[in-house]
Order: structure tokens, then C-alpha cells, then sequence
């Protein structure tokens, strides 16, 4: 058959170029056949309808499944015991009932599940390849807009930059070449669908990983990052190598690195800090470029108060407060920034003490369970162990008639044993009383 062998050709070849298996493509060829099977031979509803594809030659059959039955009532699942031969009441029976007609009708429906197949194939390949690319940086090509979205070509699929992903003011004209950041994707009807940002701390961070060898190499790290999408950003870096500086590996000589970034920001401003593990030093860093005179720190909660020369008060605190708000979420510290005129005199840098809460009812029924356990085990009172000698000690043994003071103590021969005659030639022989 002809076109039997064309078929197998065309699933042979796109089994190979899509990578999709020959035998889900054959499987779904029959499953697809079944209904139309049903509606040509115009079947009952639940006739038990086979199709069987040769895999070798591409030949279709067309079974019915029977049961042998007394009274045929549907035949379409019964058949009588005459017309199965050597057959008994209950079993079943596949009979050949493929239509005269059905090479066409079966050619048709192939290529309507193999198109099928090989978009659902292609959506799959594509979301397996961009799955791998969430959560890091690419670059992308301004397509068009759609309404306020910009869409970006990332290879065979079209990425999303939404509003809020946008860097504020920052033009998208075509063909502009521009590296976002992966933030989500996922499976659609009608394929993978990406979003990207422009905006995210994630695509600073990257920049930096692809700029400076140090920190691909591990030597210098980021530790934080905050970020005011084409105004300003911090960037906190540190390192465990004594003659590496964190900072000047990221800036580069001239600042080459810290300007190739900052230009593919639009011109965004980027303040590399020291990072260090105390808070007060940390928080102190993270207002640059201010200077900073003294830091306290609150002992419950992160709250810092932050002290600043008095003609740098405003600088600490930065247009709009931009400066104290990216160093707060740079440190995660709440920071409260006071020139050295306005601390004067106050108690700005005291924190009050913390006020002891009142216990819970869990935390009071937790003591006043221990509080039992202990009376319990205090209140019981210890038996005390038989005594294996109590034979030996008996009142009878030790009667006071053999312990008589008078008969087995007697003064006379205490006062001749202990005669002061005898102790004093010993005392007087004695090398030490000499």
C-alpha cells in the first residue's frame, strides 16, 4: 500500500528530526482512528472499537470486539453462538470490520495527529530549553510593543517585559540588542511563554558575575544587593583573601567594569560597599558616600540610629532619601540618620530598655507544669534499703550488760594502762619533744 509506506516514511522522519517516538506517534494515530472508526460504521456508543497500524507496512484494521451472547441485543458488542463458532456463552471475539473505504478517511486523520503531535513535540523541546535558562541573564531583541508590554525575541520565542519590569523612561526601539534577566517560565496551549526584568537585583548581580573573573573564580562574593532601577544601586562584596580588594576587582582599572554595567543600565548608578559582618561597620559602609560618626544599634529588633557630620546629613540621606533607603534594604537594618548638631544634648542614640511582656498562657501553663513535676518528685519519700547486718546488730548482741561501763571500761585498769608514769618516759624519749 502505497501510501501505507508513505506514512511510515514521514513518522520515520519526523521521529528523527523532532526526536519524538515512533511508537507514541502510532499509538496516537490509532487512538485517533477509533472515533472516526465509530462515526463512519456509525456504531453504538459503547462499542469496543480497535484500530491496529502495521509498523511495518502502514496498513490499518478495524476490530469490534464481541461477546457472545443468547439474545443479541447490540450488535455491535454481542454476537450469537452460531455466528462464533466453537466459541461458549461469555467469551469474546475480535471480528475484522474495517470499512472498504477507510485508507482515505485513515490517511487523513495520520496527518491531522502528526501535525498535531509534532507541535505538541516542538512546545515541549522549546520549554525544556528555556526552562534552563530561568533565573539567569540573556540577551534579548526589541520586537515590537504591545500596548504598554515590550516584546523581545530570545531565539524561537518571544519573551514579555511588562511595565513593572521596565527600567523607568529607558527606550526600546527595534532591533535594540538589550540583557534581561529570566524571572518565569512556563507551559502554554500554544507554547512556552518567558518573562524577563529589567529591573530585578537578580540582572545586577549577574552583570557583575559576567564582568568580574574574581567573582566567577569565588574569590570576591556578593553578599547583598539593592537596587532603584535606572537611578542608583548598592552592591555589598567581600572577600577572605588578604591581598585582594573586593571593591577595586569590581570597578576595574579606570572603572571599566563598573561603567560597561552602569551603561548597560541606562546610566544607572552603582555604589560598591565593603560588606562586614559586624552591623554597625556594615551599615556605616552602606552610607556611602556620607561619612559616618557613630552607630548604635537597638538590642531587640533592627533598628540602627546613625550619627553624621553636620554637613553631610544630607548626603547620608540622599535625594528623596534614596541613599538611606537602599542602605537600609542593602544591610536590612531600619536606620534613623541624625546630623551631630540635632544628637547633641539627646538621648537620639539610647535606646529604651525592652519591656519585659507578660507571659503567655502557654508560657504559664508550661511553668505551672514543671512547677508540679517538681513538688511531685520532692514529696515522695525515699524507703531506705534493708539493712543485711540488722541480725548482726541486735539489742541482744550488744547487750549493755557486755558493754558495761563499769566492768569492761573500768577506771583501774585505764588508769594502769595510761599510768602518767608510762606516758611520761615515752614523751620523754621521744626525739621530738627534744
Amino acid at each position: 500500500m502505497d501510501n501505507g509506506r508513505e506514512l511510515i516514511e514521514a513518522l520515520a522522519q519526523v521521529s528523527n528530526e523532532k526526536g519524538i517516538d515512533k511508537e507514541i506517534l502510532f499509538e496516537a494515530i490509532e487512538a485517533s482512528l477509533v472515533a472516526a472508526c465509530k462515526r463512519q460504521l456509525n456504531t453504538s456508543p459503547n462499542a469496543n472499537i480497535r484500530v491496529s497500524l502495521n509498523r511495518e507496512t502502514g496498513v490499518y484494521t478495524v476490530f469490534a470486539q464481541k461477546t457472545v451472547s443468547e439474545t443479541v441485543e447490540d450488535p455491535w458488542m454481542e454476537i450469537s453462538p452460531d455466528d462464533a463458532k466453537n466459541l461458549e456463552l461469555g467469551e469474546t471475539i475480535e471480528i475484522d470490520v474495517t470499512p472498504s473505504n477507510f485508507g482515505r478517511i485513515a490517511a487523513q486523520n495520520a496527518k491531522q495527529v502528526v501535525v498535531q503531535k509534532f507541535r505538541e513535540a516542538e512546545r515541549e523541546i522549546l520549554y525544556n530549553e528555556y526552562i534552563q535558562k530561568q533565573h539567569k541573564v540573556i540577551i534579548a531583541i526589541v520586537q515590537r510593543r504591545d500596548r504598554r508590554n515590550v516584546i523581545l525575541s530570545v531565539g524561537k520565542l518571544e519573551a514579555v517585559l511588562m511595565p513593572s519590569e521596565q527600567i523607568p523612561r529607558e527606550p526600546y526601539h527595534f532591533n535594540d540588542r538589550v540583557k534581561v534577566y529570566v524571572t518565569e517560565v512556563k507551559q502554554n496551549t500554544k507554547g512556552p511563554i518567558v518573562n524577563v526584568s529589567r529591573t530585578c537585583p537578580e540582572l545586577l548581580e549577574q552583570l557583575f558575575e559576567q564582568e568580574v573573573p574574581e567573582i566567577i573564580d569565588g574569590i570576591v562574593e556578593i553578599k547583598s544587593v539593592s537596587r532603584e532601577a535606572g537611578n542608583r544601586s548598592k552592591i555589598a562584596v567581600y572577600t577572605r583573601h588578604p591581598h585582594v580588594d573586593p571593591i577595586g576587582s569590581c570597578v576595574g582599572q579606570n572603572g571599566q567594569r563598573v561603567n560597561f554595567i552602569s551603561a548597560e543600565l541606562r546610566g544607572e548608578k552603582i555604589d560598591i560597599v565593603l560588606w562586614n559582618d559586624d552591623p554597625a561597620k556594615f551599615i556605616s559602609n552602606a552610607l556611602s558616600p556620607s561619612k559616618v560618626v557613630t552607630v548604635a544599634l537597638s538590642p531587640v529588633g533592627n533598628e540602627a540610629r546613625v550619627v553624621v557630620p553636620d554637613h553631610q546629613l544630607s548626603l547620608a540621606i540622599g535625594k528623596e532619601g534614596q541613599n538611606a533607603r537602599l542602605a537600609a534594604r542593602l544591610t536590612g537594618w531600619r536606620i534613623d540618620i541624625k546630623s551631630e548638631a540635632q544628637a547633641r544634648g539627646t538621648d537620639f542614640l539610647i535606646f529604651p530598655e525592652p519591656e519585659k511582656l507578660p507571659p503567655s498562657p502557654e508560657d504559664e501553663a508550661a511553668a505551672a507544669q514543671m512547677e508540679n513535676a517538681y513538688a511531685e518528685f520532692y514529696e515522695v519519700e525515699e524507703t531506705p534499703a534493708p539493712d543485711e547486718h540488722q541480725e548482726y546488730y541486735d539489742d541482744e548482741y550488744y547487750d549493755d550488760e557486755y558493754y558495761d561501763d563499769d566492768e569492761y571500761y573500768d577506771d583501774e585498769y585505764y588508769d594502769e594502762y595510761y599510768d602518767d608514769e608510762y606516758y611520761d618516759e615515752a614523751v620523754a624519749e621521744s626525739p621530738d619533744e627534744k
